[in-house]
């Protein structure tokens, strides 16, 4: 009896993370570089990667926002384009699966933030800056060659924040859309990514949409749901 309640559980979360997935998988598909204009300014980005799947479709592999108001491009930007990894959680994750992947020592110093002054100062003898910027090359040529991504507008930011951890728990209790054995992200040393399948650490299996969250997402991007704000 509790293995069929288990299975019909898991059988019901596919169902919402599969109409989440072509939800959209409907929705314009931008690559880098990409034209700003057609960004809203606010609301949710979702990222996809070259071959993987899920439910039949691109498969999610990252969810995010802004807190900021009208933050949303910037925040693109920020993970995509400027090759700086303490800016950016999303980049710092694919530097250290690349640098995790094929065992190299400069992982440990790739975890180390240099956002303040201080910290440039203090590790300045140790960090090989030269190395560090190749790095950030090989991140965004990863980004490039392999990451597309959608986005949707939500004006309000407690709806957006709340969206992003609904859809985030969505996918990641979701056992139908798996990561493929080549994804670099089953080389990151945080587990939460590997066993994911997601380029995240928090928001994980947490309280996922129900199905009025879900029915209410489709007319928010189908344009039938008014917008916050």
């Amino acid at each position: 009896m509790e293995s069929n309640f288990r299975n019909s559980k898991n059988c019901a979360m596919s169902d919402k993370c599969s109409v989440v997935h072509k939800l959209v998988n409907g929705l314009k598909e931008h690559r880098f570089s990409f034209e700003e204009s057609e960004i809203p300014l606010n609301g949710i980005y979702i990222l996809f990667e070259k071959g993987e799947f899920g439910h039949g479709q691109k498969r999610i592999v990252r969810i995010g926002t802004h807190t900021g108001d009208d933050q949303l491009r910037s925040r693109i930007n920020q993970h995509f384009l400027r090759e700086n990894k303490d800016r950016s959680i999303f980049r710092k994750n694919i530097g250290r699966a690349i640098l995790n992947k094929r065992n190299d020592p400069f992982l440990g110093d790739w975890e180390i933030d240099l956002t303040t002054k201080k910290a440039r100062e203090q590790h300045a003898s140790r960090i090989d800056n030269e190395y560090q910027k190749q790095i950030e090359i090989e991140v965004s040529e990863y980004i490039k060659r392999n990451c597309s991504f959608c986005t949707f507008e939500v004006r309000d930011k407690k709806t957006r924040l709340d969206i992003e951890l609904k859809l985030i728990s969505t996918v990641s209790w979701c056992n139908q859309c798996r990561p493929t054995q080549h994804w670099l992200g089953k080389h990151s040393p945080k587990e939460k990514i590997s066993q994911s399948g997601l380029w995240l650490v928090n928001g994980l299996y947490k309280i996922p949409a129900d199905a009025s969250d879900v029915a209410w997402l489709s007319k928010l991007i189908k344009g039938k749901q008014p917008l916050e704000g």
